[in-house]
């Protein structure tokens, strides 16, 4: 049985820094790529950041500067470490494992950015 789960997230001051962890079981880790999303009340899911297989990075350019993605293969997790946070970074963000054979999706972790 497949399982992303995340966890980091909570409420932060503008400013401020979380990072987000996803832990995965129940796949070859290595063999997938990873992404990060989130989805704000009312707005369509949208993506935030990406570490393939091979480790190379992509981000959304409202997050460039400011969020790192990186994964550690040996724990089967991924991070996102976010700083200089805004109000308008709050929403649920959740992890994606995706590979040729299928793609997978976490239950999400809330962050609330406060002005």
């Amino acid at each position: 049985q497949v399982q992303l789960v995340e966890s980091g997230g909570g409420l932060v001051q503008a400013g401020g820094s979380l990072r987000l962890s996803c832990a995965a079981s129940g796949i070859i880790f290595s063999r997938y790529g990873i992404g990060w999303y989130r989805q704000a009340p009312g707005k369509q899911r949208e993506l935030v950041a990406t570490v393939s297989s091979g480790g190379s990075t992509n981000y959304a350019d409202f997050v460039k500067g400011r969020f790192t993605i990186s994964r550690d293969n040996a724990k089967n997790t991924v991070y996102l470490q976010m700083s200089s946070l805004k109000p308008e970074d709050t929403a649920v963000y959740y992890c994606n494992a995706n590979r040729f054979t299928g793609a997978y999706w976490g239950q999400g972790t809330q962050v609330t950015v406060s002005s």
